[in-house]
């Protein structure tokens, strides 16, 4: 973002000017700091990463402590301030901060000084969401077929076999147009293709294995019992409501407050993916662009990479790679670069790497592999500036306007302008009762799905064909249709008659088929709606 010349200040010396002289920018771009070197910030020496370039993703690591929370902020508020949305992923909940000024004090004023930050305290606008109303937060809910089976047995913890099945499974949903809302409904299509009635459904397809779908039934008991009982359900929540700006021009920051569900990360982190995924199977190809049209910061990344399956890895990476070309930037937050996939992270062209500590000797290890990720540096031994940063200090390397990387730099990162605390809860509250998204998501939905469906299958006379399936509506379940003696049937109206003709019941079974052969799936096996 461009910003007032800076204050005169120390005269900068020549290594800190041609450091700077990498990060010189024409075109819009985020102020992230100035250049440290002999042991001094240098406020003329700037360190600019160039808003064209945020598609190209990144990386902020460093051991915990050390500042990535308030760079992450600091980046949040200056995107913002340039018109992209954002979205943050909140796992303590310090990012509540961002919707309220920054006081000012003796340490901000020093920090932007030694910086050349003209710092005004600054509140963004703020949404706030939390998954399936678990905590503050407007609740943020997806249906189980949106969802799809490569995401959901990455929560489940599944074997490739068991993927492979649960895959089946959600095929054949599609195909018979039984909605999979909630978890119930996966419960109960589960139970009956394993079943007397159901096992024949699933012959031509090589069936299902009792003992696996034991398996993923016991998963999902101990998935309920972990909130995803009310994560998963209706209404959804629409991608397009991530791509909001403010009256006033401002990219709208989404932070997902996940702090009351911090002891279940496969739950949270495999919902961020899904964040992503839904925006990469949405959002029209738009190419490079001045500035991105989304950043999505995904906090705690190596949860989202422990236990994962080849397939779910390799669908990360396509999404990384080709997300680009939509218009978004995804930066991972983690400790040190090796808890991203070396696939993952030889995509992520902008790197703010604060503090690493060696305490054993898998420290150390952990650190000449992340000196090996850097540019070589003839101004800066690596090994002992990544072990001698102090709080809010970083080794930053991007790619410059020209896609080259940029002359690694220490760095002074400047001071957010927001809060560096969690908000106060009472205004937190106020935002999310006030939120425009409250009216749409509040209120959870529970409409005829495949659970429904199949308890009327088992619940029909034996001598009773079960009746077809139809396209999921809003409208209340009917009652059962009370039997009849053939001496009442000549009284029944045409209506009567054609709705309860086998030609009729024939053509609705088949329209059924071909609805659910519409629903076609993404990389992540996530339903793909048709724009």
């Amino acid at each position: 973002m461009t910003q007032p010349p800076p204050s005169p200040g120390p005269p900068v010396d020549e290594t800190a000017a041609r450091i700077a002289s990498g990060y010189a920018t024409s075109g819009p771009a985020l102020d992230l700091g100035s250049v440290v070197h002999g042991g001094q910030p240098h406020p003329g020496a700037a360190v600019r990463l160039p808003l064209a370039m945020l598609t190209r993703h990144g990386l902020i690591a460093g051991a915990t402590g050390t500042g990535k929370t308030k760079t992450l902020q600091l980046m949040a508020e200056q995107l913002s301030a340039a018109g992209v949305p954002v979205v943050v992923a909140d796992v303590k909940g310090d990012l509540s901060g961002l919707s309220q000024p920054g006081p000012p004090g003796e340490r901000v004023t020093a920090r932007a000084a030694q910086t050349g930050d003209p710092w005004t305290p600054t509140a963004s606008p703020v949404e706030f969401l939390a998954l399936g109303g678990l905590g503050d937060g407007v609740p943020v809910r997806a249906t189980v077929t949106d969802f799809g089976p490569v995401l959901l047995a990455k929560v489940l913890g599944l074997n490739a076999t068991q993927e492979s099945s649960l895959g089946l499974v959600f095929h054949h949903a599609d195909e018979a147009g039984l909605p999979l809302l909630d978890l119930k409904d996966l419960r109960a299509l589960l139970s009956w293709l394993v079943s007397d009635e159901g096992r024949a459904e699933l012959r031509g397809l090589g069936g299902l294995s009792p003992a696996t779908v034991g398996v993923i039934l016991r998963e999902l008991v101990a998935l309920e019992d972990i909130g995803g009982d009310v994560f998963f359900g209706e209404p959804a929540f629409a991608p397009a409501d991530l791509l909001r700006t403010a009256p006033d021009g401002r990219g709208v920051i989404t932070a997902v407050e996940l702090a009351a569900v911090q002891d279940r990360p496969a739950l949270f982190s495999t919902f961020l993916m899904w964040l992503l995924a839904e925006l990469f199977e949405e959002l029209p190809e738009v190419g490079d662009l001045e500035r991105p049209r989304l950043v999505f910061f995904l906090d705690e990344a190596h949860l989202l990479f422990t236990g994962a399956s080849k397939a779910f890895l390799e669908a990360v990476t396509l999404t990384v790679r080709l997300i680009r070309s939509k218009g978004v930037g995804v930066f991972f937050v983690t400790q040190v670069p090796g808890d991203v996939p070396g696939a993952v992270l030889g995509q992520l062209g902008n790197r703010v790497q604060h503090a690493l500590r060696t305490f054993t000797p898998e420290d150390a290890k952990a650190l000449r592999r992340t000196v090996s990720t850097f540019p070589t540096s003839e101004d800066y031994d690596l090994e002992e500036l990544l072990t001698s940063l102090g709080t809010g200090e970083a080794a930053i390397t991007v790619l410059s306007e020209r896609g080259s990387p940029t002359p690694v730099a220490a760095t002074l990162l400047r001071a957010p302008r927001s809060l560096m605390a969690p908000a106060d809860p009472a205004s937190l509250r106020q935002a999310v009762a006030s939120s425009p998204l409250s009216a749409r998501y509040g209120q959870p939905v529970d409409r005829d799905s495949a659970y429904e469906r199949l308890a009327a299958r088992l619940a029909a006379p034996p001598d009773q064909e079960p009746a077809p399936d139809e396209p999921a509506r809003r409208a209340p379940r009917a009652r059962p249709a009370r039997s009849r003696t053939r001496a009442e049937e000549p009284e029944e109206g045409v209506l009567d008659q054609v709705l309860g003709s086998s030609v009729f019941r024939s053509f609705a079974r088949s329209a059924a088929s071909a609805l659910g052969r519409e629903i076609t799936r993404g990389l992540f096996g996530t339903r793909r709606r048709r724009r």
